[in-house]
């Protein structure tokens, strides 16, 4: 009697087993589409990637790098005009750069060459346009593009922006060298806007944080001055 209630135990069991197996795969037939449409769409994605990765990207960023050879090299000679347009060599200028190569890390960089060359060039609102565009990822890059940007808007007769972007520049990070020299300018802007309080407080951040800068060496004049006007 036991045996034969083991016996239709175990083929209820098997049974249940054999059924589910038999939904599992009722169910797949039924929406064999739509799973393979979604492992399709992931194969896809993933191929996407590898294709775009290593046969797009890279290779496009490689290329800007190459491209952007001579527009550097006039860019740290402060040939500011041959390097936006026409550096030389067959190579391409730091506008044709972010044109033809955009989405890529060195176009990025162009811009912010670009940024200072029309700065320098007494073009600011092209400095301001370009300065705008480019991501700055680093605290350095976040310093020269702020930095600058205070720049040309103060040029542009905007003191109040222009007091803003030096703000973001002396704050965007600590650079022994940038960093006391955008203070040194807005401290200069400030005076000359009247807010010796704002100019006090540049100053002094130069005199107790960055004593060895140039701009420190007639800080204590300057504090001094304010405090007579």
């Amino acid at each position: 009697m036991a045996k034969r209630r083991k016996d239709k135990f175990e083929d209820e069991t098997l049974v249940n087993v054999v059924e589910v197996k038999d939904s599992a795969q009722d169910y797949f037939e039924r929406n064999k589409t739509i799973v393979m449409s979604v492992i399709a769409a992931i194969v896809l994605a993933v191929g996407a990637f590898i294709v775009y990765k290593y046969f797009i990207k890279e290779p496009r960023e490689m290329q800007a790098k190459v491209a952007i050879y001579k527009a550097e090299q006039q860019f740290a000679q402060d040939s500011f005009a041959l390097a936006l347009e026409n550096p030389g060599g067959g190579f391409e200028g730091l506008l044709d750069v972010i044109d033809n190569y955009s989405g890529t890390a060195t176009a990025n960089l162009a811009k912010l060459y670009a940024g200072i060359s029309y700065l320098n060039l007494g073009r600011y609102e092209d400095a301001i346009s370009y300065y705008s565009s480019h991501n700055a990822s680093s605290f350095y890059s976040r310093i020269l593009k702020n930095g600058g940007l205070g720049d040309a808007y103060s040029e542009t007769g905007d003191f109040d922006k222009a007091l803003s972007f030096y703000d973001k520049a002396v704050n965007s990070g600590n650079d022994d060298l940038l960093t006391p020299y955008y203070l040194y300018k807005q401290g200069l802007l400030a005076k000359r806007t009247g807010d010796n309080n704002k100019a006090r407080t540049s100053f002094e951040r130069i005199r107790d944080e960055y004593p060895g800068s140039n701009e420190a060496n007639n800080i204590a004049l300057m504090i001094a001055n304010l405090s007579d006007s």
